[in-house]
C-alpha cells in the first residue's frame, strides 16, 4: 500500500512531541513493506524554531536516524493547492491527515483523496476536541472515512460532539527501533524530559518535582526541555536542576540510558478530564529501559499493568520513590523490565502499524489480503531504502525545499 502523510513536520521535533510517534509510525509502515511519503508545509513552525536556535544540525541527524521516511513539503499558500495537493497523493491509498495542520489544508484533503481513489483519515494526538472545541469545529470532518484519536474519551468526543460515525481509539507508542535500553554509564541520578508546559501543570512540577530537588541534595537533578520563562529557570536553578535546554528525539535513548530515573508529571487536562491518555514520553521511557515515576494520573485503558512504573499519589511519595529507584539498583532493574517487557508486548510503532491496517480494512478499501496481514503478530522486517529526499536533506545547508 502507499501511505501519504500531512503533517505539521516530521522533519523538526522542537516542542513537536506528535513528530516522535508519526515517525515511528511511518516508519514501521516502511518496515512492513509499505510505500510511504510525508508531507508538511513549507517554513512549519517547529522547523523555524528549530533552525533559528540549533541550525541545520539536527534535521541532518534526523535524515541519517530515519533514511526510510521519504520527507516532502509544500507551499500552503500557494494559487494551485488542490492540484498541488492531488499530484503528492497521485497513488496513494491512504491519505493520513494530522489534526496540526491548516484548516484550509485539512478541508481539501479528503476531495483530493476521493479524486486520486484514497481513503482520507483524520488523525488526532491532542486534547483539542475537549479543551478548544471550536478549533475543531473548523475541519470538515465528516468528510473523511475516519477519525483516530489517542484515547477513548477524545474517540466519544468526536462521536458525540462532532457526529464522526467512524471514530476509532489509536494510542501513541514507542518507536522501540530508536527507543531501546542502551548500556551506559550512570551520570545523573533524575532526568525530567519536557516543557514547562503553558502553565497546564505549573504547581504539579514544583511539587512533585522541584521540591523532590530540593529535598534530597544528594541526588543529581537534571533537565531538557524548551520554552522555559525565565522564572521557570530561575526555579530550576534554584532547587538545583541542572538544565540542559532542548534535547532533540533521536538522543532520547543517551539521556535515559546515562540516568537513574525519570519522572512524569502529567499536564493538568490528562488528569482531570482526559484520564487513560499518557504521554508519549511514558512510552518513550519504558521502552528505554529506565524506571519511571509519575505523579497521579488514571490508567482508565489498562494500558500498563501494576508495577510497570511507580506511581506517586503524594510529593512525599515522589520524593521517596525517586530516592529508592536512585539508590536500590535491583529495584529499579526489575521495574525497568517489567514496563519494557509491557511495551515490546503492547506498545510498539508496529502494533499501531497492524491495527491500522486493520482499521483501514474494515473500511474495505485494501481487500482482504491487508486484513490478513494486519493481523499477524509479527511485522515483516525488511532493509529501509533510503529515500532521495532524506539524503538531500541529509546534505542541507540550512533550509528546505
Amino acid at each position: 500500500m502507499r501511505f501519504v502523510f500531512f503533517i505539521h513536520s516530521a522533519v523538526s521535533d522542537w516542542n513537536h512531541g506528535n513528530a516522535h510517534f508519526i515517525r515511528g509510525l511511518m516508519s514501521a509502515l516502511v518496515r512492513g513493506g509499505h510505500a510511504v511519503a510525508s508531507y508538511e508545509p513549507r517554513d512549519a513552525w517547529s522547523l523555524q524554531n528549530l533552525l533559528a536556535d540549533h541550525g541545520v544540525a539536527p534535521i541532518v541527524a534526523f535524515a541519517r536516524a530515519y533514511p526510510e521516511i521519504d520527507v516532502r513539503s509544500y507551499d500552503p499558500a500557494s494559487p494551485s493547492l488542490a492540484d498541488d495537493l492531488a499530484a503528492a497523493c497521485a497513488g496513494a491509498d491512504v491519505v493520513m491527515v494530522h489534526e496540526w495542520n491548516d484548516p484550509h489544508v485539512v478541508n481539501l484533503l479528503p476531495s483530493v483523496a476521493r479524486r486520486v481513489g484514497a481513503l482520507a483519515i483524520f488523525h488526532d494526538t491532542h486534547h483539542r476536541p475537549w479543551s478548544q472545541p471550536e478549533a475543531i469545529a473548523r475541519f470538515d470532518l465528516r468528510a473523511y472515512d475516519g477519525v483516530l484519536a489517542f484515547g477513548e474519551v477524545l474517540t466519544e468526543i468526536y462521536r458525540t460532539r462532532f457526529g464522526v460515525r467512524r471514530a476509532w481509539t489509536f494510542h501513541e507508542a514507542a518507536d522501540h527501533v530508536r527507543f531501546r535500553p542502551l548500556d551506559r554509564p550512570k551520570e545523573q541520578d533524575v532526568v525530567w524530559i519536557g516543557n514547562w508546559g503553558d502553565e497546564e501543570r505549573t504547581q504539579e512540577l514544583r511539587g512533585f518535582w522541584l521540591d523532590s530537588a530540593r529535598a534530597l541534595p544528594e541526588l543529581r537533578f537534571v533537565a531538557h526541555g524548551v520554552r522555559y520563562p525565565e522564572y521557570a529557570l530561575a526555579e530550576l536553578a534554584d532547587a538545583g536542576v541542572e538544565f540542559r535546554g532542548w534535547a532533540p528525539s533521536v538522543q532520547v535513548p543517551e539521556v535515559f540510558a546515562r540516568s537513574r530515573v525519570t519522572l512524569h508529571v502529567p499536564r493538568r487536562a490528562y488528569v482531570q478530564a482526559l484520564a487513560g491518555i499518557p504521554t508519549i514520553r511514558v512510552f518513550e521511557a519504558l521502552a528505554c529501559g529506565i524506571p519511571l515515576v509519575s505523579a497521579p494520573w488514571s490508567d482508565a485503558e489498562g494500558l500498563f499493568r501494576a508495577g510497570d512504573y511507580a506511581v506517586a499519589e503524594t510529593p512525599a511519595e515522589m520524593r521517596d520513590a525517586l530516592l529508592r529507584l536512585s539508590r536500590d539498583e535491583d529495584a529499579a532493574r526489575a521495574q525497568a523490565e517489567r514496563g519494557l517487557e509491557t511495551i515490546l508486548a503492547r506498545h510498539t510503532c508496529d502494533h499501531r502499524a497492524a491495527q491500522l491496517l486493520d482499521i483501514i480494512a474494515g473500511l474495505g478499501a485494501a481487500g482482504s489480503a491487508f486484513g490478513s496481514a494486519a493481523r499477524q503478530e509479527d511485522v515483516i522486517l525488511r532493509p529501509p531504502t533510503p529515500s532521495s529526499a532524506a539524503h538531500e536533506w541529509s546534505q542541507a545547508e540550512g533550509s528546505i525545499a
